[in-house]
C-alpha cells in the first residue's frame, strides 16, 4: 500500500466551503479573500484552547499553542511579505465547553465542527478589528470527532485497541478517520472559521503545523485545494514536511491579489525554511541508540541547542543533555529506550547572530515495526468505541443534498443550488410559502439534521415531517411584531397562534449558522437549535396535521418551506433511529412535470 493512497482513505482535513468562490475583481495589489470581498493585507486569527466539561486542560497546552501559532506567523510572513500580516490571540484561558465529550461527538463530523465554532464564536464575540484586519476565529479542540488516543495513535474498537494514524515512508504525520478538521470562509459575516480537532495538534507530528494552517488560515479566508496535488500547505503538505518545508503555489497567492517580490527569498539559506530533522532510527526498537539528525544552512552558525523529550502526554518533559560536539556533528543523541513508547521531542536552537529557531515532533519506540505501543493514561472519553446514550450504536446519517433535484422537488418558489470544490449548498427563495419536497421515504423514527443560514430578516423556516403517518411542520423564528416565535404545526388542529408548542425568543440571527436537531419518535418530537431545547412535545401522531397551505403532492416525504426570508441549507442529514429503514423515494414521480 503506497502512503499517499493511505492517507487518502484516512484522512478527515475537510474543507467546507459556505460561499461561492468568484472573481477577484480588488484593486491590483491589494489582497483579498479568494472572492475578492473582504480585504486580508491583515488577518486576526483568534486562537482558542477548546476543552469539553467532562476532561481535564493539558498543564503545557499554552506551550503547544505558542509553538504552533510562531510556526504559522513566521510561514505566512516568508510567504506574503508585508502585502499581508497574520497576527495571532490567543485566548489566555482554555475555553471550558458547556457541553461534555459525548455531547459534541454525537452526529457526524461536520456537527462537531459546527457545534464547536458555534458555541466558541458566540462566546469570544469576534468581529472585524478596528484596524481592518479581517477576523479568523481557530478553535484547538482538546478531542477528535470519535475517541482516538492521538498519543499512541490508538483507537478503541470493541475487541481492543487499533492503530488509527498516517506515516509518510515511517515518519508520523497527521490524519486519522477519528479526526474531523474543518474550516469555512463565512463570505456574508466577513469572516473565517477553523476547527482543528485533537490528532491534528496536540502532538507533534511532523507536518501538524501545516494543519494548523490549512484549516485555520488557508480555507478560513477561502483558499481551496489546488487543481493539481502538490506538497503545497493547501495540498498535501502535511504529509510531506513541516510547514517550513511547504508553500502556498504562486497562482492562488496571486489569486488572493498577491504581487511577486522583485527580490525572492533563497530558501536554502533561510534558517526557518532549512532547519529540519530527522530520527535515526526512524522506528528504533527499545534499547536501541536514537540520535535526533539535524540540518541547517551552512552560512548559519548555531551556538546552543536544547532538546526535550516528553514519553506521555500529561507526562514531563525531560531535558536531554548535549554539547558542542554533538551540536557541531549536526547529531543529538537522545540515548536509548527501556520499553516500546511514543516520543515527542523539542529542539530550541540559536544562532550566533541570536536568531531563534524551533521545531517539535514525533516518533515511536517499537518491539515490533508493525505494532504501536499499547496506550497509557488514555483520557476517559477515549477508553471505548462511541455509541449514543441509551441507544443501540445508529446507522451513519445519511446525507439528503444529493437527493435533492430544484427543478423536480420545487413545489412553490424557485430553489437553486451553489456548487464550488468541496460542497452543494441549496438555497430557498424569499417567498410566501417557498416550499420543496425532498424525495425520501421517511423511517418511522429518526433525526434530522439541518444546517441553516438566514440572508435576509429572519422569517419562518419551515421543516415538513412525518409521524405515525401523520404529517405535520416545525416552524422556527416566523416573525410575528418585534419577536420570532416557534412550533409544531398543527396539534389537535391548532397553529401557532394557539398551540401548546408555541414558544416566542430569537431563534435565528441574519447570517449566521444554526444547527437544527429535529427527533422524531413514536412517543413525541423534540427540537435543538444550537444545541437548545425550544419543543419537547409529547403525543400520539394522530393528534398531528397539516394545513392545507403548506401541504406538498407527496405525503410520505420531508419538505422544506420558508416564508418571506431565503435560507441556505448547508447540511440536511438523517438518521434512522428504528429498524425500518429510509429509502431514496424512487417510484415518486416528478412534481411539476
Amino acid at each position: 500500500m503506497s502512503w499517499r493512497w493511505h492517507i487518502t482513505a484516512i484522512c478527515a482535513c475537510i474543507c467546507i466551503s459556505f460561499s461561492c468562490t468568484g472573481s477577484n475583481t480588488s484593486a491590483v495589489g491589494a489582497m483579498t479573500t479568494w472572492d475578492g470581498r473582504h480585504s486580508i493585507e491583515k488577518i486576526a486569527l483568534h486562537v482558542v484552547y477548546f476543552v469539553p466539561n467532562d476532561r481535564v486542560p493539558l498543564a503545557d497546552w499554552r506551550l503547544r499553542v505558542d509553538y504552533l501559532c510562531r510556526r504559522i506567523e513566521e510561514f505566512h510572513a516568508r510567504e506574503f511579505g508585508e502585502q499581508s500580516t497574520l497576527t495571532t490571540i490567543v485566548r489566555p484561558e482554555p475555553f471550558i465547553s458547556k457541553r461534555s465529550s459525548q455531547q459534541l461527538r454525537n452526529g457526524n463530523a461536520d456537527a462537531i465542527f459546527f457545534k464547536t465554532l458555534e458555541e466558541t464564536d458566540a462566546a469570544i464575540s469576534v468581529v472585524k478589528e478596528p484596524d481592518g484586519a479581517f477576523p479568523i476565529v481557530l478553535a484547538l479542540s482538546d478531542i477528535n470527532w470519535r475517541p482516538l488516543d492521538d498519543f499512541s495513535r490508538m483507537a478503541p474498537r470493541h475487541d481492543g485497541y487499533r492503530f488509527e494514524g498516517s506515516e509518510n515512508e515511517r515518519v508520523h504525520v497527521p490524519g486519522a478517520a477519528s479526526g474531523g478538521a474543518r474550516a469555512t470562509y463565512l463570505a456574508d459575516a466577513g469572516k473565517g472559521w477553523g476547527l482543528v480537532s485533537a490528532d491534528g495538534w496536540r502532538v507533534p507530528y511532523r507536518g501538524s503545523d501545516c494543519v494548523v494552517y490549512h484549516e485555520g488560515v488557508g480555507h478560513a479566508v477561502g483558499l481551496p485545494h489546488p487543481d493539481e496535488s502538490d506538497n503545497s500547505v493547501m495540498g498535501l503538505g502535511q504529509y510531506a514536511g513541516w510547514i517550513s518545508q511547504s508553500w502556498v503555489t504562486q497562482s492562488q497567492k496571486e489569486k488572493l491579489g498577491w504581487l511577486p517580490p522583485k527580490v525572492s527569498l533563497d530558501r536554502d539559506t533561510d534558517l526557518f525554511s532549512s532547519f529540519v530533522v530527522w530520527v535515526d532510527p526512524v522506528v528504533p526498537r527499545p534499547g536501541q541508540p536514537v540520535s535526533l539528525v539535524l540540518k541547517w544552512p551552512d552560512q548559519q552558525k548555531i551556538k546552543q541547542c536544547f532538546v526535550q523529550v516528553q514519553t506521555s502526554l500529561r507526562g514531563p518533559w525531560v531535558m536531554v543533555p548535549s554539547n558542542d560536539t554533538q551540536i557541531e556533528k549536526k547529531r543529538i543523541e537522545l540515548g536509548s529506550f527501556d520499553r516500546a513508547s511514543a516520543v515527542s521531542y523539542r529542539i530550541q536552537a540559536k544562532t550566533e547572530d541570536q536568531t531563534d529557531v524551533e521545531l517539535w515532533g514525533y516518533f515511536q519506540v517499537r518491539s515490533d515495526p508493525g505494532q504501536s505501543p499499547a496506550p497509557q493514561e488514555v483520557d476517559l472519553a477515549d477508553q471505548n468505541e462511541f455509541s449514543a446514550p441509551g441507544e443501540a450504536k445508529e446507522v451513519e446519517e445519511i446525507d439528503l443534498l444529493p437527493f435533492i433535484d430544484p427543478k423536480r422537488d420545487s413545489v412553490n418558489g424557485t430553489w437553486t443550488f451553489q456548487d464550488n470544490e468541496s460542497s452543494r449548498i441549496l438555497e430557498s427563495p424569499k417567498a410566501f410559502g417557498a416550499r420543496l419536497e425532498i424525495p425520501f421515504v421517511l423511517p418511522e423514527e429518526y433525526r434530522l439534521t439541518v444546517i441553516a443560514e438566514p440572508l435576509d430578516a429572519p422569517n419562518g423556516l419551515i421543516l415538513g415531517q412525518r409521524l405515525a403517518g401523520s404529517r405535520f411542520l416545525v416552524l422556527l423564528g416566523y416573525a410575528e411584531k418585534n419577536n420570532q416565535v416557534s412550533a409544531l404545526e398543527n396539534i389537535d388542529e391548532q397553529n401557532v397562534a394557539t398551540n401548546q408548542t408555541r414558544i416566542e425568543g430569537e431563534v435565528f440571527k441574519r447570517n449566521r449558522l444554526s444547527e437544527i436537531v429535529c427527533t422524531v419518535r413514536r412517543s413525541g418530537v423534540q427540537v435543538l437549535v444550537d444545541g437548545k431545547e425550544w419543543i419537547d412535545w409529547k403525543g400520539i401522531g394522530t393528534r398531528l396535521s397539516l394545513s392545507e397551505y403548506w401541504k406538498t403532492p407527496h405525503s410520505d416525504v420531508l419538505f422544506l418551506g420558508a416564508y418571506d426570508c431565503r435560507y441556505r441549507f448547508l447540511r440536511i442529514g438523517l438518521t434512522p433511529l428504528s429498524e425500518k429503514q429510509s429509502q431514496p423515494a424512487a417510484a415518486v414521480p416528478d412534481a411539476n412535470p
